[in-house]
């Protein structure tokens, strides 16, 4: 009797533990669930948080992006209307002034000097898009530095000479050759020496001087202008960025100047820093590049320009182009140079004049009613008689795949918009010289 209560007891003490741990498991479950589910729960509000953060973050940036952009409309419409207001006062002057030949010469030099303000407004704004979409490419050469300061400096010379300032350069007696496109150094030192000239008082002085560092050369820009707060130094090359100043300063610009100064040297593996002791103090630019490895050659030295052909070639030009005034204008400064000058306002016109006219040279605006440029030289490549004639595009796209699908149309050249007179006068020789050679 005893040993089956034994038993009995054993069985009911077993069967207390099996159940007591099932009742565990049981609970344990529920438990691990809700752990389970509040991780799960803290790791989506941690996703959530972090898309919220992400995008007040884009949100921000956006409403940045849309300021900037707001601002720069407004610098930009500010900047071309300073130049557009004496040229068509200017305009004016020359419509009243008939027969008296010192006003109209001087209201002429009024335009000028605006119209090139102007393009180098669009040319900086074009050169730094291209260089942050690494489009723009150099075409480097074995180049004196002293060359490529005199270019610089020639650039500005109108503007040193309107407002009375001294400039100096202090250079070293031998060489610095560098490996450089000569065009794009040229515009970094023109860029900070209009940059100190147009931030200077009248007859202020201007110094520039270059001194050989070991393999390097460093030229520094020295003004007695503005200057720049501490603050600022570092931000001075940023897109748009501009040091304030008094409110009679007349020079606003729209603070491209020096990122397209920074990139340039950047593109050349060299670098460039600002130094100034506070506003009104003056600044200082460095720039430092690389020397070159051998020594110069008479071969590394910039060419002297190539002076005009003697006696003028004359020819028969069509001139196409949809902006009327735009193809009234130059057909009649190329008239005024003894061309014989027709003008078609559209694709299909150019083709008809053209059949008529046999044009020695052609000048072709690529964005055309009717017909566009690039068809309308494809189509001229086909006519027998076109077998001599350039075609040149005059166009305002001047991308390097602009410059290419030119080529493959059949033209000659390609001109970016405007294009200098001088430059086009000089093309147009070498074209009808080479043309009749």
């Amino acid at each position: 009797m005893s040993g089956s209560e034994t038993n009995l007891s054993a069985g009911t003490s077993a069967g207390r533990e099996v159940g007591g741990s099932a009742s565990m498991r049981r609970r344990a479950e529920p438990e691990a669930q809700v752990e389970r589910l509040t991780e799960e729960r803290d790791r989506a509000r941690a996703a959530l948080q972090s898309a919220l953060h992400e995008r007040d973050r884009a949100h921000a940036a956006l409403q940045d992006a849309e300021r900037r952009k707001d601002e720069l409309l407004a610098v930009l419409a500010h900047e071309l209307r300073n130049p557009l207001s004496p040229i068509r006062s200017a305009v004016q002057i020359m419509r009243m002034a008939e027969g008296d030949q010192a006003t109209t010469a001087a209201a002429r030099t009024i335009i000028e000097r605006q119209l090139k303000h102007l393009v180098r407004l669009i040319d900086d704004l074009m050169d730094v898009s291209r260089i942050t979409r690494g489009k723009l490419e150099l075409r480097t050469e074995r180049i004196d530095l002293a060359a490529v300061l005199r270019i610089a400096v020639e650039i500005n010379r109108p503007l040193l000479e309107s407002r009375q300032q001294h400039l100096t350069i202090a250079l070293p007696e031998e060489a610095l050759v560098v490996e450089a496109d000569t065009t794009r150094l040229a515009q970094v030192f023109a860029n900070l020496l209009n940059n100190g000239a147009k931030y200077s008082d009248a007859g202020a002085e201007i110094r520039i001087n270059a001194t050989r560092e070991d393999a390097r050369v460093s030229v520094r820009v020295r003004d007695h202008g503005i200057g720049i707060p501490r603050d600022m130094l570092e931000r001075i090359f940023d897109m748009f960025t501009q040091v304030d100043r008094p409110q009679s300063s007349p020079h606003d610009g729209l603070g491209v100047g020096l990122t397209l100064v920074k990139r340039l040297v950047e593109l050349h593996s060299g670098s460039v820093y600002a130094e100034s002791d506070g506003p009104g103090l003056g600044s200082c630019f460095t720039v430092r590049l690389h020397l070159a490895s051998a020594p110069q050659t008479e071969a590394d030295r910039l060419p002297s320009p190539r002076e005009p052909p003697q006696g003028a070639l004359r020819a028969r030009i069509l001139v196409a182009d949809d902006n009327h005034d735009g193809a009234q204008s130059l057909a009649l400064m190329l008239g005024m140079e003894g061309h014989d000058v027709r003008t078609a306002s559209d694709g299909l016109e150019a083709l008809r004049v053209a059949e008529e006219f046999r044009p020695q040279l052609v000048l072709l605006d690529i964005g055309m009613p009717k017909l566009d440029g690039y068809e309308t030289a494809r189509r001229l490549r086909e006519r027998p008689w076109s077998r001599g004639t350039r075609l040149f595009a005059l166009t305002g796209w001047g991308e390097e795949e602009d410059r290419e699908r030119a080529r493959r149309a059949g033209f000659d050249r390609h001109l970016v918009k405007p294009v200098d007179p001088e430059l086009l006068s000089r093309l147009l020789d070498q074209a009808l010289a080479s043309g009749r050679g």
